[in-house]
């Protein structure tokens, strides 16, 4: 029962007033910021807040980084596999570009060394490109793009940068077809430039050639160079044709197994040189005292 004038006790203790507090708080607001700008008082609590919040600001911020990590990972995949499709075109395409090139820079070179040649012989030459091998398997014949439109005859030599490939055998009016030296059935008079010893080299076949008709003891050596020695009238003399490789000798034989290797690329070029036939030279001009002995003998008679 309550007295009269007084009222019972709040049930909760209220404290000051809201208005109050804010001022307070206001005021105590202002200071810090005052004491931090002047002295910097708050210093040590602002990296001791921050370090302790570091760790949670970091767990809170992983599926954020993870995100962007998986993105950027996938972003790259897919730039990098189009960068690699385009390079790769670009590779094949260059790729062609230099085959062509590497292929043009030879055929440079090889023309550049038939011409050479050319220069060297005394006769009149063709360049002539081959164009397939025979039909025959057991032949060694080559087609030649020039034919007699061109002045290509039969017998004439066909040679390389290096040496003698073969002869012409057949020739038509927009063809021509080449037997090479490895042929069987050619037979080209040459000599050993060591020591001029004639002899007749044939094709053996497969690539190689045959020395025929030398004694056993003839002097022949592994490395010896055979030239053409011209006694046919058909090859110039002092082509390069072929290198001995091995020598058999054997008593029960008279003459000996003399096995040789072409000098020329005689089947794996391209590009050739057809010689002329050989043509003879101008007589050399007279001296000048010959001319006058005949004058003084004019004299004499006068």
């Amino acid at each position: 029962m309550s007295v009269v004038g007084q009222q019972p006790p709040p049930f909760f203790k209220r404290g000051p007033a809201p208005l109050a507090r804010l001022a307070f708080f206001l005021a105590l607001s202002l200071l810090c910021l005052v004491l931090d700008l002047r002295f910097h008082t708050l210093e040590l609590s602002r990296q001791a807040v921050a370090m302790a919040a570091y760790p949670l600001q970091r767990l809170a911020y992983a599926p954020v980084e993870a995100s962007d990590i998986v993105a950027e990972y996938f972003s790259s995949l897919a730039t990098m596999q189009r960068e690699n499709a385009i390079l790769r075109r670009h590779q094949l395409d260059t790729t062609n570009q230099v085959l062509r090139q590497e292929h043009l820079e030879l055929e440079n070179q090889r023309l550049r060394a038939l011409l050479e040649m050319k220069q060297r012989q005394s006769v009149p030459s063709r360049v002539a490109e081959i164009l397939y091998s025979a039909r025959d398997p057991f032949a060694r014949r080559v087609i030649v793009d020039k034919g007699t439109q061109q002045g290509i005859i039969d017998g004439q030599v066909v040679v390389d940068e290096l040496g003698v490939i073969g002869q012409v055998t057949r020739a038509f009016p927009m063809l021509s077809e080449v037997t090479l030296i490895t042929d069987k059935s050619q037979a080209v008079p040459v000599q050993i430039v060591r020591n001029g010893l004639r002899s007749v080299l044939f094709g053996a076949g497969a690539g190689g050639l045959e020395l025929h008709f030398l004694a056993a003891n003839a002097d022949v050596q592994v490395g010896d160079v055979l030239v053409t020695s011209g006694l046919d009238g058909v090859y110039l003399p002092g082509l390069p044709v072929a290198k001995v490789v091995e020598v058999n000798r054997d008593t029960t034989y008279a003459f000996a197994r003399i096995l040789c290797q072409p000098i020329a690329g005689v089947e794996r070029h391209d590009q050739v040189l057809v010689l002329g036939q050989g043509e003879a030279l101008p007589p050399a001009p007279a001296e000048p005292e010959e001319k006058a002995k005949p004058s003084k003998g004019k004299r004499a008679k006068k």
